[in-house]
């Protein structure tokens, strides 16, 4: 029988719920960080004229959201974002907008008065980037969802966070693909790719887009779709959230749930993670598009640990079936082996690490008066596995995991392996802007640390695992954005990246929408 609680005090132990941009156990958004909380670098200058500096009450009076300055009582929690590396940026205001119109206004004011502006959905960004020393643009209000008649579509507001939407549209029996972390936020999410669960049955979150609606740099509200503003809307699918307006709200295909679904967890002694990880990456392209899985390795101070886990659409008889070829190929028995079936709610809330709570609960206290997470203090890197590890590559990346006990024995160190394929890999790289479309794992190492100060070792850690890996590895995860990386138009985008900053230079040629990853108008601007 399968224990969910086990397996959520695991994931709170390695950190795992801590991290994820796109999911919790499966690593996909929202949730790598910037060494100290300085602030997002400012736009570059416009050519618009700027009539002075602002006066935010004049913003607020034409808002029908609010407009919170440092001197109200609500700022301290208003400015907050879930990473809690970030808690110095101090924005000059925060805009929690509750219509289009109200972002609209928000565009025109900070263009009139040359402030900086940071879009923010739920507040995940691993580089701080939802946060600005300007203004930062609110979209939680907008969070409406509503399935269509009929079922076979959903109209879900930007500013919607994942338990929300799982919840929501759980209940009237269809699922979007997407990651489990459930105060992600939809927004980030889809337009950097979007991981999940059920991503290898149906797709990336951003794959399931049929339309989105969002503030252009020039403040105009435009629907941008496959007819219709076709090259932004391409660029919404994976280009990166920021880069070419503020949506305000999303159409997607969504699926039907399916009849069943089981979870499993399996755990070898730390000694068999060689052959385990070598086994599974040879296994998962053998498996079904209805089973995800991941494999985590992981280290505190004074513990190491191996763990494969996932999810099946199927009954637990057929994913009998699907795991045999793994077991059989690992040496090794398992110490421990559970598996179970779930109904899609519940094993939505177990990935997420909410067993047992509402759906209110299952939010931070800052965004819900009875929300009972926690904040978290952590920073990320990502590559893509294509071909398979060598005996090499595989000795890397244990190695890497086992030498944080001596670099940084303060931090819990995961290395996260996620299963690609499936309906991600039947999508052309040039189709969407999520070019990361021959992939057989996506891979997130992970630094995490309690409250307070960011242990000095901890980058020195994830530097030398990333170097470690990168001669087996290629890309980035761009929704697990990275300050560190240098080159990261390349890793995030590859053959993409020039019609990216075509549409960029189309759209927001004055590079009003910019942070210090943001898609440059030029090929020649980030460097």
């Amino acid at each position: 029988m399968n224990s969910p609680m086990d397996r959520r005090q695991f994931l709170r132990r390695t950190g795992v719920l801590a991290v994820s941009a796109g999911s919790a156990a499966l690593l996909g958004a929202a949730a790598g960080c910037t060494r100290s909380a300085a602030p997002v670098p400012p736009p570059a200058p416009t050519t618009l004229p700027v009539t002075g500096p602002p006066n935010w009450a004049d913003l607020a009076q034409t808002v029908s959201g609010s407009v919170v300055v440092p001197a109200d009582p609500s700022y301290a929690n208003a400015k907050l974002l879930y990473n809690e590396q970030f808690d110095g940026i101090k924005p000059a205001a925060i805009a929690l907008c509750s219509t289009p119109s109200d972002v609209q206004r928000c565009v025109d004011f900070a263009r009139q008065h040359g402030v900086p502006v940071a879009a923010r959905s739920g507040g995940h960004s691993y580089g701080g980037y939802s946060l600005t020393s300007g203004l930062v643009i609110d979209v939680t209000r907008m969070a409406g969802i509503k399935v269509a008649s009929g079922g076979s579509s959903a109209t879900i507001g930007a500013g919607a966070r994942l338990i929300d939407i799982y919840d929501t549209l759980g209940n009237a029996g269809v699922l979007l693909p997407g990651g489990s972390c459930p105060t992600v936020g939809i927004a980030g999410l889809t337009l950097g790719g979007g991981i999940g669960v059920f991503d290898r049955l149906f797709g990336l979150t951003c794959d399931n887009l049929h339309s989105l609606r969002l503030v252009t740099a020039d403040g105009r509200l435009v629907t941008a779709s496959a007819t219709e503003h076709s090259d932004l809307f391409w660029a919404c699918q994976g280009g990166g959230g920021g880069n070419f307006g503020i949506v305000t709200s999303f159409d997607f295909r969504v699926h039907p749930v399916p009849a069943d679904i089981a979870l499993f967890t399996l755990e070898w002694p730390w000694a068999a993670a060689p052959e385990v990880l070598g086994s599974w990456q040879e296994w998962i392209p053998r498996t079904p598009n209805e089973l995800w899985s991941n494999c985590q390795l992981s280290a505190s101070a004074s513990s190491l640990s191996l763990r494969v886990s996932g999810v099946f659409a199927g009954t637990t008889s057929a994913l009998a079936t699907a795991l045999a070829p793994l077991l059989s190929a690992v040496g090794s028995s398992p110490a421990y082996q559970s598996t179970g079936p779930e109904s899609y709610l519940d094993a939505m809330f177990i990935e997420a690490g909410c067993e047992g709570l509402s759906v209110g609960e299952c939010h931070l206290p800052t965004q819900t008066p009875n929300g009972t997470l926690s904040r978290s203090a952590y920073a990320a890197k990502s590559t893509f596995v294509v071909d398979p590890l060598g005996s090499t590559g595989i000795e890397a990346a244990t190695n890497a995991v086992e030498s944080s006990q001596q670099i940084a024995p303060g931090i819990g160190a995961s290395f996260l392996f996620d299963s690609y394929g499936g309906a991600i890999n039947s999508v052309g790289p040039s189709e969407t802007a999520f070019v990361h479309r021959d992939a057989l794992a996506g891979v997130q190492m992970i630094a995490s640390w309690g409250s307070g100060a960011e242990p000095n070792d901890s980058a020195s850690w994830l530097a030398a695992a990333a170097a470690d890996l990168a001669p087996y590895t290629s890309g980035a995860y761009q929704n697990y954005i990275d300050p560190t990386l240098s080159d990261w138009p390349q890793a995030y985008y590859g053959d993409n990246l020039p019609r990216l900053v075509k549409v960029k230079a189309k759209v927001d040629p004055d590079d009003f929408f910019h942070f210090a990853q943001s898609i440059p108008t030029t090929l020649s601007a980030h460097t």
